[in-house]
């Protein structure tokens, strides 16, 4: 008796739905539309950069213009007429010993109030994170409800506090404004970063005969790094560019810079050969503080969102 097999069908050369160049290997057409892609959106975010970009070149061309310039065309118009530009605007303004001073006063507000809110939320944070005391979690929870406290609402009590013990009208109390506003921001957020770092850790420091200060130092803050930069970033930018604090609470004496081109507007107009060239001198300043901490900035700008 013979048994008769059908003969196996013959396996095809090509996957159906799928083209004959070879196996997992793109079409033509499917890389033209992927670079086309790739074009569409370098070509969409150079624009948005331009455009962005567009209002510093601006002020930057306006800060080296005249005043007649200014007033008798748009700074564009010095693409075409770089002759024009001059730095004695700048000149002016470096020889103005009261624009000059609220430079100093804006540095010696900004610096104490970022390194204060730093250090001290970098403290509170760990303690809240990884100490164990009574009421933790209920004060926590308090530092936690004064970030819905909006400034305007404690500018007059404090303006009064202020003026009797004698800080109204001093760098001083504007620095110390600031720290008490920006702290529960910070501790939150350096809280929440702290408590991400792994307990097992902190266990080996202490079993090492690491004592709390050591495993902060040595141990929280190399690791809470990215958190720390992005802190100081936000803080720094928020006390520099601040005008309403200091419009309450700093004399002649202690204006920063946001206040002092702010009392250079003339009645009719904006005196722009004075404040083009400082607006772009403050404007400089946080530019730096944000490339020099960018590389940490990227990573700590969620830092402690999630847990």
């Amino acid at each position: 008796m013979t048994v008769q097999t059908a003969a196996p069908h013959p396996a095809p050369s090509t996957p159906p739905g799928r083209p004959s160049g070879g196996p997992g290997r793109p079409s033509a057409a499917s890389r033209l539309v992927a670079a086309l892609r790739g074009g569409l959106v370098q070509a969409l975010l150079t624009i948005i950069a331009l455009i962005w970009l567009t209002p510093t070149a601006g002020l930057f061309f306006a800060s080296l213009r005249s005043a007649d310039d200014n007033a008798g065309s748009g700074w564009w118009t010095t693409l075409l007429h770089p002759g024009t530009l001059t730095f004695d605007n700048y000149t002016a303004i470096l020889g103005d010993g009261g624009l000059t001073g609220a430079f100093w006063n804006t540095v010696l507000i900004s610096v104490p109030a970022t390194a204060a809110v730093v250090v001290l939320a970098a403290l509170a944070g760990y303690a809240f994170a990884w100490l164990e005391f009574p009421g933790r979690d209920w004060v926590f929870l308090v530092v936690v409800g004064m970030l819905v406290v909006p400034v305007q609402i404690g500018l007059l009590p404090v303006a009064r506090l202020f003026r009797e013990v004698g800080l109204f009208g001093t760098t001083a109390g504007v620095v110390l404004f600031h720290v008490a506003y920006g702290l529960p921001f910070a501790i939150f957020l350096l809280r929440n970063y702290f408590a991400e770092i792994p307990r097992e850790m902190l266990e080996a420091a202490r079993m090492d005969g690491g004592t709390e200060w050591t495993i902060f130092r040595k141990l929280v803050l190399p690791v809470g790094r990215p958190a720390i930069a992005s802190l100081a970033i936000f803080q720094f930018l928020w006390v520099w560019n601040d005008m309403l604090v200091a419009l309450i609470f700093a004399d002649s004496g202690s204006l920063p810079l946001t206040v002092a081109l702010q009392s250079q507007m003339r009645q009719f107009g904006a005196n722009i050969d004075v404040l083009a060239p400082g607006a772009f001198l403050s404007l400089i300043v946080p530019l730096v503080v944000f490339f020099a901490f960018q590389r940490h900035f990227v990573q700590g700008v969620m830092a402690g969102s999630v847990k």
